[in-house]
């Protein structure tokens, strides 16, 4: 069942998802060639508790790490380590969520390391645009599938593909809520759009086929062929005047 949010729902929302934008802003500022991955997820963790937030995702389902950092051909999900060292070419995404006062907050963003290929700016690029453009498909009226087709017809047409296995949701006092949000659809379909719906939209895009595989940790989400993954997400409000991004700053 999908639960409609309050104006006032919303608001409470709204604190959790600055606390991720502010906090996303930092660690993209921190991303440089020979940082690790656990001292952005060390990063985040402190700036959560002096914010007096609770992180999203670490206990979920299991998961170690406050945030999930995932390299290259990583698609999602990948684990922090002291291991895994930024360098000099790699992207990176950063998917991070906040809980404040009950309500969840859920955003991604995938950021180069120093200088990147062409190529790789180009599929960061396309996958950025591809939020926007799924974002200003989230209004009353629409179906899910507006939002959904938005980010397949844009990525296709550049070329790249939609991950499958891994969808949007909403968003609300769990992590995940109904309705799933695919990057992928059929024109037509899905629930009708409202007023009081609340949607974590995040088009995972690959540069080679749509296949991905798990690797022998449970969590982290790769490209089968091995080509690069990029990932970006707001938490979007649906209200009558329109979508609103309540991940922003």
């Amino acid at each position: 069942m999908i639960i409609l949010k309050s104006p006032q729902e919303i608001d409470r929302m709204r604190a959790a998802s600055r606390v991720v934008a502010e906090i996303l802003e930092e660690l993209r500022e921190m991303v440089k060639p020979g940082v690790s991955t656990l001292e952005l997820n060390r990063h985040a963790e402190q700036a959560l508790r002096a914010r007096k937030a609770q992180p999203a995702f670490k206990g979920y389902h299991g998961y170690p790490a406050v945030l999930c950092t995932s390299v290259n051909e990583e698609v999602v999900h990948g684990i922090p380590s002291p291991r895994r060292v930024l360098r000099e070419g790699d992207i990176i995404g950063l998917d991070f969520g906040a809980v404040c006062d009950g309500y969840f907050g859920d955003a991604a963003v995938t950021v180069g390391v120093g200088g990147i290929t062409p190529e790789a700016e180009r599929l960061i690029q396309a996958t950025e645009e591809a939020l926007y453009l799924a974002i200003a498909k989230a209004v009353p009226g629409n179906r899910l599938s507006d939002v959904s087709l938005a980010v397949q017809y844009h990525v296709e047409a550049c070329g790249y593909s939609v991950v499958r296995e891994f969808v949007g949701h909403g968003i609300g006092r769990s992590l995940h809520e109904p309705p799933q949000v695919p990057n992928f659809g059929t024109f037509g379909h899905g629930v009708q759009l409202v007023p009081g719906m609340v949607l974590a939209i995040e088009p995972m895009v690959n540069a080679g086929g749509p296949e991905v595989e798990i690797l022998s940790d449970g969590w982290t989400a790769v490209t089968r062929d091995r080509s690069l993954s990029a990932h970006f997400e707001h938490s979007v409000a649906i209200t009558e005047d329109g979508p609103v991004i309540l991940t922003c700053r």
